[in-house]
């Protein structure tokens, strides 16, 4: 049930994060070009988007952050296992385990720097630029991302495990929305 709303939250939150980003970049660029129709930009000059590539860089920070786990969780992420799969199956074994947990122990170690890193902006109060939003929020991808990716590491390690299977992405198993 845990693993079923946050696999949900987790690509809820991708296709927001993009689909923000998405319509951000199409107002800013659909408004700077109609500064070459007077009749409409007499109703648009008034607007200010000195703020849209701002917004739309941290929206993909969060978005890669949170996109990184989902790739862990569903074995999209990069991996490099040519020597691995050359190997016989109990050293694969072995170096599968091994590097499950040493992706684990680094994105803890990432999500602890980066909390501690969050709360030193916090605590002198940094701003970002354009929207004047305070910067801690916007680093919070790191600890939170990072904390994501961590679990996803030990899940798939947890399974692999227990089955001996990594999980794995085809084009196959995509869905279809209909």
């Amino acid at each position: 049930m845990f693993n079923r709303v946050l696999n949900h939250l987790e690509e809820g939150l991708i296709a927001t994060f993009m689909g923000l980003a998405t319509l951000v970049i199409f107002f800013a660029v659909a408004h700077r070009y109609t500064s070459g129709i007077p009749w409409l930009w007499e109703y648009t000059r008034h607007i200010s988007v000195s703020w849209a590539q701002e917004l739309c860089i941290y929206l993909f920070i969060w978005m890669a952050k949170f996109g990184a786990a989902y790739g862990v969780r569903t074995g999209i992420h990069v991996g490099v296992d040519v020597l691995v799969r050359s190997l016989p199956p109990h050293q694969q074994r072995f170096f599968v385990i091994l590097s499950l947990g040493c992706g684990a122990f680094f994105t803890t170690v990432i999500a602890l720097l980066g909390g501690k890193f969050v709360y030193f902006i916090y605590s002198v109060g940094q701003v970002s630029p354009d929207l004047e939003m305070p910067m801690w929020i916007i680093y919070l991808a790191i600890p939170l991302g990072s904390s994501l990716m961590c679990y996803r590491f030990l899940q798939v390690l947890v399974h692999y495990i227990k089955t001996g299977k990594l999980p794995v992405h085809s084009y196959g198993d995509a869905e279809v929305v209909a």
